[in-house]
């Protein structure tokens, strides 16, 4: 890969990584609600996912789904009610007071918050629309693919972790406004309203739209 065309991805990859999305909102949420070190389980997960996609966009399989109304529709609706399920589940979270009566957000499991996130960036179909659309114009079809997947595929993770912990450190910053139960519910609410949003809202993209993960 030439190194020109491997900058011109690292910007690419950066506008997605920065661009809102839902991996954007729950690293806001997770390191608002456990601080960015527990947080980073969730940050994880999503680099799985985002891994997964790039192998699908990469693969090919990504244009095959985008190709299919009834596949497409499928991945939509069940990233959709994914993240719709995360926001009620968040909107009605459990609230621990501490003996110091300081609140908090109950603790998912570390391979709750790591399965959470991945499951968060491997059913969204706007990251596969957008991979699918952006990947092939930095691939050379005259270079072997596989090390041309796996330079895309580092740059796009450690961008997108960078990123991630950014939001979550940002949100962990505010955790000292929200010390008593009714603030952490207020936050909970709060978030669990944007996943809900963001959910609602991809049942309105379309095949051959591009939006950013």
């Amino acid at each position: 890969m030439h190194f020109a065309t491997w900058i011109a991805f690292v910007f690419a990859a950066s506008i997605i990584a920065v661009s809102p999305g839902s991996g954007a909102v729950l690293s806001m949420s997770h390191g608002l609600s456990y601080g960015v070190r527990r947080a980073s389980a969730t940050i994880l997960g999503l680099q799985l996912g985002l891994l997964v996609v790039l192998g699908i966009a990469g693969a090919g399989v990504g244009s095959l789904l985008l190709a299919s109304e009834v596949a497409f529709n499928i991945v939509k609706t069940v990233g959709a009610l994914y993240l719709i399920y995360l926001g009620l589940s968040q909107w009605r979270a459990r609230v621990a007071v501490t003996g110091d009566l300081h609140a908090a957000a109950v603790l998912p499991s570390l391979r709750r918050r790591v399965l959470t996130g991945f499951l968060t960036n491997v059913t969204n179909p706007k990251g596969i629309i957008f991979m699918v659309a952006v990947l092939p114009q930095f691939i050379s079809p005259t270079a072997p693919l596989l090390p041309q997947l796996l330079i895309l595929a580092v740059t796009m993770c450690t961008i997108d972790l960078l990123v991630m912990h950014g939001y979550a450190f940002l949100a962990s910053s505010m955790q000292r406004f929200f010390r008593d139960a009714r603030a952490v519910k207020k936050q909970n609410r709060f978030f669990g309203g944007l996943l809900v949003a963001v959910g609602t809202a991809l049942f309105f993209v379309k095949r051959g739209s591009q939006a950013a993960s």
